[in-house]
């Protein structure tokens, strides 16, 4: 569970004493502690001196008792009368007591804590108190005094803008009068590269100090030498790093040293945008391939092909938008999905038993909504239908209060909330979501996860009596759960079912998606407070620090929408045909089809040895290499039987090479222009080529002579394709045309019929082109990086995209025809959702690919340099690098089984590729 892991990281971290900086006020720090004795009846017979630490904090004092029966004691500073020490002439006076190291603090109001040990609500000890306090150095008791009575005063100031003023000058004070002890380096040669102030963030508190950044370790040393002198995170196990807006500014950074996991090692919060951003910069210099790690487009790509769940995906999205388990105000945020909590059975295939994914939780509940809309109706600028959100502080809190009572303490100033508004019973908060006037919350991470301890009241928490008189448990759990684990593990198969995988894009598109904000948001319903919306205030533009704070403080509570991470509608996920995912939140993987070994088809075959070919690809060894050309090879077409391969190039030939006999068999040229590319007819009889001289030429195999000419263009023809008797031809002439094509050998004459079908037109010269597997949906790329999805059936355009700066070179659907990727004189690979149009990843290379071939995860290329690459897409990097052609890598063939391929380059030859099973 994301809240308790980091809650034992934190008592890993943190000592084992019963202090915590959760027992102070909101937005208040602890400075300093000294060594001390609490007196107690003075000048009594029962005169006692309990042991323990006095720890002054920005708006209270807080002794803390060494014996744990004793509670610790917390004395507000604006309810403090006096602090002083007596004074030194009574230590003369034979009628008064004097003991050195003394300081007296006389209070109206005092909190007991943890009596017993026991984490309980804060007993109040009201009326004139004076509290004696003996610190093991008397030397110090001045400085102390003094240090006091200034929180003291500024506690008393009427402004809370004045107070928080006065406070943040103290700090900023001791923070400039000290500096990171360098004698904490772990190593005497580690070389510093900066050091600014900064602080450490927590669930609910922020801790100030120093942090410092050497060649191997990034420090953060609290100003208070809490909760250790020095917490240090070694930057090799540094593996991702995210800047962060908190409270609303740009100053967070969190540092994971994990890959997946949603709990941060370090987040930091800096005063300044210009600290952060260059402590940034360090760490991802240090980091390979940093910059290039995951993005929302390339979490969906791996989503919608069923390569990370949908908990998963879920969980990197709230990580992209900035929601921290760090931080309460922007906790990550997940959907209620079960709708049935009354049934004994809980039946998955049905869609009653879940919500409806497309609507925020506010309009589930058609009355509800309407009641809603007439007060939106009649309310003035700026409108909002929600009048509280679906993620705060108070409603993680509300979930997570059997496991964390001292967070939900510290939020309500020492209380729980009422028995009867505690989180009691699933059915009966899902009730109140649909029907409450103002509950619109939507769940967290742990509903999905695989620690139940949050539903159980395991240590015994007196959470009070409900109406009716029944101490408040265990969570209530539906009839369909037989304990807490079974209603997490039916929550995540919920969560990983086809129906949630079906429409879970839907809700995306309104927590992360383009439905969060302006006229979608308000037509599906979800709007909520202006101030929760990133954006939505410029604090810096406030100028009345009063004004400031309440805003703060007010956003904090309220709730944050999650930055926006899509503008146009999320594709639907990829569900495989005859196929289902495994039913794990963490691990889902593509169940085998139901069919038996015996009965496994020659496809099911087909799709093995390709899927293993693919896992292999990074094997490819140099089998034989050949120069047939004069000048670089623009195309390869290769015989069904593998025997003969064609190649055109810039030389102007078209010839045939016997991979048999390792000999060139033929050579033809049609004219004295560059031919361009090259395909062979179903039966091995006909080869195409497209040439520069605007002509397509089709030339017997059984004949060996030129057997028809097809003058289509008014422009160099620079790419074909074939399927079913129909011609695709792309020319710089700015057209795609298809011709309807019946070979001569069918009509039993000499020469073929062209009859043309469609003519796609475009505003710049076309480069390439591409069939998908359906052969229903074409791809067209530009010399000016445009690509083009059409729909040859119908010749209509479906999508057009400004994708590259510069030509097209290469582009080719996947083969469930789902995606599309893209590579240009750029150097980028672009990946394109085909439902959509969406622009979803974009993965940068070092040099222009001039071609490749795709099994919609790996990606093998040919690059400018003469390398062949393997790109792991999901991953953004390449894998593997192989050396090939002393020049650009410019055509590639690839069998049906991926398991042969064949280079051509601007070398002259072509290469021979097998891979290494």
């Amino acid at each position: 569970m994301a809240f308790t892991r980091k809650r034992r990281q934190e008592q890993q971290l943190y000592s084992k004493e019963r202090f915590s900086l959760l027992l102070l006020n909101l937005e208040e720090y602890y400075f300093e502690q000294h060594t001390a004795n609490h007196i107690i009846n003075k000048d009594c017979r029962d005169e006692r001196k309990i042991r323990g630490s006095l720890k002054i904090c920005s708006k209270s004092i807080i002794f803390e008792p060494d014996e744990k029966i004793q509670p610790i004691i917390k004395i507000p500073l604006r309810d403090c009368i006096s602090i002083e020490a007596p004074e030194d002439n009574e230590a003369n006076n034979p009628f008064t007591w004097y003991t050195p190291g003394v300081i007296s603090v006389v209070s109206n109001q005092a909190f007991l804590i943890k009596e017993q040990n026991i984490i309980a609500p804060y007993k109040t000890e009201r009326g004139k108190t004076e509290y004696l306090f003996q610190l093991d150095v008397a030397g110090k008791v001045d400085d102390v005094i003094q240090t006091l009575l200034q929180l003291n005063r500024a506690s008393h100031l009427d402004k809370l803008g004045d107070q928080a003023a006065m406070i943040t000058a103290i700090l900023q004070s001791r923070l400039a009068r000290t500096s990171f002890d360098k004698n904490r380096f772990q190593n005497v040669s580690e070389t510093l590269h900066m050091e600014c102030e900064a602080e450490m963030v927590t669930p609910l508190v922020t801790n100030p100090g120093h942090v410092c950044i050497t060649d191997a370790n990034l420090y953060f040393q609290p100003l208070n030498g809490y909760p250790k002198p020095v917490v240090h995170i070694m930057m090799h196990n540094v593996r991702r790093i995210y800047k962060r807006r908190h409270g609303l500014m740009p100053l967070g950074l969190e540092v994971f040293c994990t890959e997946n996991d949603l709990c941060s090692d370090i987040y930091l919060k800096f005063y300044n945008s210009q600290d952060r951003d260059e402590l940034y910069f360090y760490i991802a210099t240090y980091l390979e391939n940093h910059i290039t790690e995951q993005t929302a487009e390339s979490y969906m790509l791996q989503w919608q092909r069923g390569h990370i769940s949908n908990y998963q995906y879920l969980l990197h999205l709230n990580n992209l938008a900035d929601r921290s388990c760090n931080d309460l105000s922007q906790y990550p945020v997940f959907p209620w999905i079960i709708a049935d909590y009354s049934s004994s059975e809980l039946d998955l295939t049905q869609p009653e038993t879940f919500r409806d994914l497309s609507k925020p939780v506010g309009a589930l509940n058609k009355e509800r909504l309407e009641r809603l809309l007439t007060r939106y109706r009649e309310m003035p600028e700026p409108k909002f239908m929600y009048g509280s959100h679906y993620s705060s502080p108070g409603y993680v809190l509300f979930y997570l209060v059997r496991v964390a009572p001292e967070y939900m303490l510290c939020l309500q100033n020492g209380k729980f909330d009422h028995a009867d508004r505690t989180f009691n019973s699933i059915a009966e908060t899902w009730k109140n979501c649909l029907d409450g006037a103002t509950d619109f919350k939507e769940l967290i991470p742990e509903f999905y996860e695989n620690d139940s301890s949050f539903l159980v009241n395991s240590l015994k928490l007196d959470l009070g009596k409900r109406q009716g008189g029944k101490m408040v448990e265990h969570v209530e759990l539906p009839p369909w759960a037989s304990d807490p684990d079974d209603f997490l593990q039916k929550s995540q198969n919920a969560l990983e079912s086809q129906y949630v995988s079906e429409h879970l894009h839907e809700w995306i598109d309104l927590i992360f998606g383009y439905k969060q904000k302006g006229s979608e948001a308000i037509a599906a319903h979800n709007v909520f407070h202006p101030l929760t919306y990133e954006g939505g205030v410029d604090l810096n533009s406030i100028m009345d620090p009063n004004e400031k704070v309440a805003l703060l403080t007010q956003i904090l509570e309220f709730g944050q929408t999650p930055k926006q991470l899509f503008t146009t509608p999320h594709p639907r996920r990829i569900i495989p045909k005859f196929k289902s995912l495994r039913t794990s939140s963490h691990n889902v993987s593509i169940a085998e089809s139901p069919v038996s070994p015996s009965e496994e088809s020659f496809e099911d075959l087909t799709e093995e040895s390709i899927t293993l070919a693919w896992n292999n690809i990074a094997k490819l060894k140099l089998d034989e290499q050949h120069k047939i050309h004069k000048e670089e090879i623009t195309g390869i077409a290769v015989s069904c039987d593998g025997s003969s391969v064609f190649t055109t190039s810039q030389d102007s030939t078209l010839k045939m090479f016997s991979k048999e006999s390792k000999m060139l068999q033929r050579s033809v040229s049609f004219s004295n222009m560059a031919l361009s590319s090259c395909l062979i007819l179903p039966g091995d009889t006909t080869v195409i080529s497209s040439s520069w001289d605007n002509h397509i030429y089709f030339y017997s195999v059984a004949f060996g002579r030129r057997q028809d000419t097809l003058m289509g263009h008014d422009d160099a023809v620079s790419k074909i394709c074939w399927h079913d008797n129909r011609l695709y031809s792309a020319s710089w002439d700015s057209a795609v045309k298809v011709w309807h094509c019946v070979p001569a050998e069918v009509l039993g004459t000499k020469r073929h019929h062209f009859e043309l079908l469609a003519e796609l037109e475009h505003d710049v010269s076309v480069n390439t082109i591409n069939l998908n597997a359906g052969n229903a949906m074409l791809v067209s790329g530009t010399k000016e990086g445009t690509i083009s999805i059409w729909d040859v059936t119908t010749a209509t355009m479906l999508h057009q995209l400004s994708c590259h700066s510069g030509t097209v070179y290469a582009a080719a659907f996947s083969p469930d025809s789902r995606h599309l990727l893209s590579t240009g004189e750029d150097g980028c690979f672009k990946v394109i959702d085909v439902q959509t149009g969406m622009l979803i990843s974009s993965m940068a290379s070092e040099q222009p690919q001039r071609c490749f071939k795709w099994d919609g995860h790996s990606v093998l290329s040919g690059s400018q340099s003469g390398e062949l690459l393997v790109w792991d897409l999901f991953a953004g990097k390449v894998i593997e690098r192989i050396k090939g052609h002393t020049g650009a890598v410019t055509c590639m063939w690839m069998n049906e089984q991926c398991s042969s391929i064949i280079t051509g380059g601007e070398d002259k030859q072509i290469m021979f590729w097998k891979l290494q099973y």
